[in-house]
Parts: structure tokens; sequence; C-alpha cells
């Protein structure tokens, strides 16, 4: 359950989270920023990259878990669940919010890189032999003695992630992300295939903590070859300061986040029984996929783009908007299909007895339109080296989330996902008048997008609902194709007419980026 409609930006697992060298002077060797306009084609170029690495992992990934699901046991994949839980709280404090640092900051000289390093490297170290350690208390409290070992080896993954944190920031830093999209798709085949090899050779659960393993394993690897980076033994505990300072707020956006992530847990299964828990988990597991799948590039793009034009008040206002309207645009529409087909989709999808997940599926995929800004202000606040604003954001909304959850949750599923609706327009509102300040332009500029959104979900939304109750007698595979194609046709036309921008950045975007670039370019005529 993680990383899904999350209002507080936070990475965690969580209810409701339905949510990373050329020309470069050697005094910076994270890499010197490029001209403002080479910016926003390498940002929209990353989207584009880091989304299609997403799309193959994922459908590959859908392979071989069929193929997983039959060669082991529902025990193996509860077990490496159980020890998966404890290891996001692990991967935090090992990076402390470093690498959102050395993304954003004006320039990164080696003792700064050195000592983010260090730290790191120290601080991973440190936790996985914590977790060796407390690994028979977590069993305990799983009840389950498979955890045990489990857990222990899974540790190493917690060193190998602080290992490779720098080189990854780097990475990110000089925008190369169409090599961390390679890198990410590279490692997802080599895991899956060494899973598979083992899991046919006998090897029950331990094909899942090696597949675990081994994807951290290549991603750094091809990390530290990438960024042509190496530490010096410089540790500087100015630099460390400096860093802890960011760094800390970003640690609370993401703890708060998880804390949150697991009371709602709590009070859910709780009032309403562990079956509600897994009807609600489903509802966003599926929203959660559509999410990642097309709004998962948007962080790790955003905030290193919006750190370079930072010091360009009019260029990063401007830049925001446009991106504001092409997120709006690119997920509102698999969202609003979510929305009004979910009753037919999750019988096809999840299978019988998964029928009380749909409403709740519908108004998450709601809720989901709005939180599209949150991801993208995330970035904005980060990329413009405010994260102590957006720490004071997440605490309150968090707990209003919380609070919520906590008084609707006695009527019932429906409800707890209305309130959470109710919150995210809330925190839309306020997220306007914060991004206005740090912008610095006015409220009726920065909310002007959300018009278009009202717009295109609500008429794209009312054609498919059409569709629904006028073809109740037909196959529902069949109800779910002609309502979304409708949903389609609307929304390309709501865009057209009202954000017309969007459909020219794309066709641009598309005709000037690898693979394509080669069939669209034009070619000269021959003599």
């Amino acid at each position: 359950m993680c990383k899904a409609v999350s209002i507080g930006a936070g990475i965690g697992c969580g209810v409701f989270d339905v949510t990373h060298p050329s020309g470069m002077r050697a005094a910076d060797p994270a890499g010197e920023r490029e001209s403002d306009g080479d910016v926003g084609r390498r940002a929209a170029s990353g989207v584009l990259w880091l989304t299609m690495q997403k799309w193959a992992t994922r459908l590959l990934g859908f392979v071989t878990i069929a193929v997983l699901t039959r060669l082991l046991s529902p025990e193996d994949f509860g077990t490496v669940a159980a020890a998966s839980t404890v290891l996001p709280f692990f991967f935090l404090v090992a990076d402390l919010g470093f690498a959102a640092y050395i993304v954003q900051v004006d320039r990164a000289n080696r003792r700064m890189l050195s000592t983010a390093w260090w730290f790191s490297l120290v601080a991973g170290a440190t936790l996985a032999g914590l977790l060796v350690a407390v690994a028979p208390l977590l069993g305990a409290a799983f009840r389950d003695e498979r955890v045990v070992p489990v857990l222990q080896v899974l540790s190493l993954w917690v060193l190998l992630t602080a290992v490779g944190s720098v080189p990854m920031a780097i990475l990110r830093r000089k925008m190369l992300f169409k090599r961390l999209a390679a890198q990410g798709a590279i490692a997802a085949v080599v895991a899956q295939v060494v899973a598979l090899s083992m899991a046919f050779s006998g090897f029950g659960v331990w094909a899942l903590v090696g597949q675990s393993l081994v994807a951290p394993v290549v991603t750094t690897s091809l990390a530290w070859f990438s960024a042509r980076w190496a530490p010096t033994r410089d540790f500087s505990a100015a630099e460390f300061r400096r860093m802890l300072a960011f760094g800390a707020k970003v640690l609370g956006v993401e703890f708060i986040a998880m804390l949150r992530a697991w009371a709602e847990a709590a009070v859910v299964s709780a009032v309403l029984g562990i079956v509600s828990l897994g009807y609600l988990s489903v509802a966003q597991r599926l929203v959660q996929v559509v999410q990642d799948l097309t709004g998962g590039a948007i962080i790790p793009v955003t905030t290193v783009a919006f750190a370079r034009l930072r010091d360009d008040p009019e260029r990063l206002r401007k830049a925001y908007l446009r991106a504001l309207t092409t997120s709006y645009a690119a997920l509102s529409l698999p969202l609003t299909v979510i929305a009004v087909t979910a009753p037919m989709l999750i019988p096809i999808v999840f299978g019988p007895g998964w029928e009380a997940s749909a409403q709740v599926a519908q108004l998450l995929a709601l809720a989901a339109t709005m939180t599209v800004a949150a991801a993208l202000d995330h970035g904005l606040f980060y990329g413009l080296g405010r994260p102590g604003l957006w720490l004071i954001y997440a605490i309150i909304v968090d707990a209003l989330t919380l609070g919520v959850t906590v008084g609707t949750v006695s009527f019932g599923l429906t409800t707890v996902a209305m309130g959470f609706v109710a919150v995210c327009v809330l925190a839309t509102i306020v997220r306007w008048f914060l991004t206005a300040r740090v912008l610095g332009t006015r409220l009726s500029i920065v909310c002007r997008p959300f018009g278009y959104l009202i717009v295109a979900v609500f008429l794209s939304g009312s054609g498919g609902l059409l569709i629904t109750a006028t073809t109740a007698a037909w196959n529902s595979f069949l109800v779910i194709v002609v309502a979304a194609a409708v949903i389609v046709i609307v929304h390309l036309g709501v865009t057209a007419l009202m954000a017309p921008e969007v459909p020219r950045d794309v066709v641009t975007l598309v005709r000037r980026s690898s693979p394509w670039r080669r069939f669209t370019r034009r070619q000269p005529k021959e003599s």
C-alpha cells in the first residue's frame, strides 16, 4: 500500500497513499547547471523516459508475478511482505534527506559530496546491523519465525541503498534521466530473471529475497559507473550541518507520512476489521498503479528542474504553470476512467468478492486528480530549498487526514473515502496560497489550471457515466471499453480547447526524444 494518493506528499505507505558528464567543470563534480533553455527540454524528456521505464518494468513485473504465484506459496509472499514493512524507515534514516539536498543545492563540491557519502555509508552499515539484531523481536511481533532470517538478509538492502544514494543524486542533478531509466529497467529485468531462476530451482521464499537484493545491486553498480565520481577522505562538519538542516525537514515530511499511514491502518483495522482494510487496500492498489505509471516521474524530475530555474522568477512561474496543466491533463484522464468504471473493472482485475472496493476506488480516484498538484508542489518546494514550509504543511494536512479518518471510520469505508476527498479539496486550496507566495504571483494565476481540471473531469466523467447507465445490460468489458473511449474523446476535446499548449508540447517532446527522433527528423533531399 505504498505511494498512492498522498496529499502530504510523503513517500510512505498508508491507507491513503494511493503516493529521483558532459561540459561540467571540475569545481562541481555533480554537474554545472545547463542553460535555462535546455532545462525544460531535459525535464520533459526525463518524465517521458522515466514513465516509459515504469510501464516496461510494471508490465514485465505482472508477467513475473503471475509465474511466481504458481511456484511459491502465499506464506512465502506474506513473509517477505511482513519483512518489507519495516524497511522504509531504515531507508529514510540512512539517507537523512541528503540526496534531496544534493539535487537542489546551487553548487555541489567534492567535499560536500564526500561528506554525504561517508555519512550514508556509516549510517547504512549501522542500521543494517541494527536490523539484524532486532530481527528476532520483529519476527515475534509478526508471529512468523521465517521473517527473522529473511529480514536479516534484507538488511543488506539498506546498506546497498545508502552506498548508491550519492551517485544516484549526482545523476539526477545532471538531469541524466534517460540513463537512470535505462538502469532501472536493466535492474528490474535482471532481478526478475534471478527470481524466476531461483523459484524454478526450488529456493522458495529466497527467490523473492533474491529479487529484492539483486535490483539495488544492479542499480547501485550502474549508478557508480555512470556518475564517474569517487569520494575523497574529506568529511566537513560544516557541510554536514548544512545538509542536516535541510535533510532533517525532508526526513520529517516522510516520517510524518509514515506515522499517519500506520495510524490510519490501525484505526480502520480496529474499528471495521481486517477484511475492510483489505477492501481498502485493493482500492488503493488500483489507483496507485495508475498514479505510478502516469505520474511517478513528476517529483524526481521537477525538483531538479525547478532548482535550475529558481534564480529566474518569471521563467519559474511559467514553467510551474505549464507543468501543472500538463500533469493535470496526463493524470486526470486515466483517473477519470477509474472513477467511472471501477464497479465493473475491479471484479475483472481482482476477481469476484472485491465489489466492496469499487465505490472506495471511485472516490480515491477523484481525490487523486487533485493530489496531482501536491506531487508537483512537493518538487517545487524542495527545488526552491523550502522543505521547512512543506514540512509545516505536511504536519497539518496529515494530522487533519488522520482526524477525519478517526471521525468517519465508524460510518464505513465509503464515508472515510468521502472525508478524504474533502480533505483533498481543503489541502488544494491551502497549497494555492503557499504556492502563490513562494512564486511571488497572484492567487488567481496559481489556481487557474484547476479550472481546466474541473471542467475536463466533470465533462468526460459525465460522458462515461452516461455510457455505463445506458449500457448496463452489455458485457462488462465492452462497457469499460466504450466508456473509456468516450472519456478519452471528451477529455482530449476539453484539453484542445482549454489547454491547447498541452498537445503541442507532447508532440514536440515525442519528436525530439529518442528513439522517435531518428524517424521524425526531416531527411535532406536527394540531389
